[in-house]
C-alpha cells in the first residue's frame, strides 16, 4: 500500500519561515508529478506548488519570490521551503503524488492527510 505522508508544519510568526516535506513510501515504481496544495477554512483547495519531471510549473501570484519546492528523488521526498511567510498563508498544506505502483502499467494521484500551517503573532 501507497503512502504519501506530509510533516514540518506548525505555528510561526509572520515574516518567518518553514520546510516543509513529503515523503511517498510502498511498492512504488515510479514518481510522476508531485505537489503541494493548501486548503483554508471556508476556502477552496489551491495549488501552491507543483514538480513534474521537467521542473516546477509556475507558482501562483500569491506565493512567488517566496516558496520554493524541491525533490530528492532517491528517497521519493519533496520538500517545501516557505520564507517570508504571511498570516494569509495559513492552512492546511497537503502533498501529493501521482504513482505508479510496482506491477502496475497506470498511475494515480494519491494524497497525504495535510499539515498544518500557521502564521501569527
Amino acid at each position: 500500500q501507497v503512502h504519501v505522508v506530509e510533516s514540518g508544519g506548525g505555528l510561526v510568526q509572520p515574516g518567518g519561515s518553514l520546510r516543509l516535506s513529503c515523503s511517498a513510501s510502498g511498492p512504488i515504481f515510479s514518481i510522476n508529478t508531485m505537489g503541494w496544495y493548501r486548503q483554508a477554512p471556508g476556502k477552496e483547495r489551491e495549488l501552491v506548488a507543483l514538480l513534474t519531471p521537467y521542473g516546477p510549473t509556475n507558482y501562483p501570484d500569491s506565493v512567488k519570490g517566496r516558496f520554493t519546492i524541491s525533490r530528492d528523488n532517491v528517497k521519493n521526498t519533496i520538500f517545501l521551503q516557505m520564507n517570508d511567510l504571511k498570516p494569509e498563508d495559513s492552512a492546511v498544506y497537503f502533498c501529493t503524488a501521482h504513482i505508479q505502483m510496482s506491477g502496475r502499467s497506470d498511475s494515480s494521484p494519491y494524497w497525504g492527510q495535510g499539515t498544518q500551517v500557521t502564521v501569527s503573532s
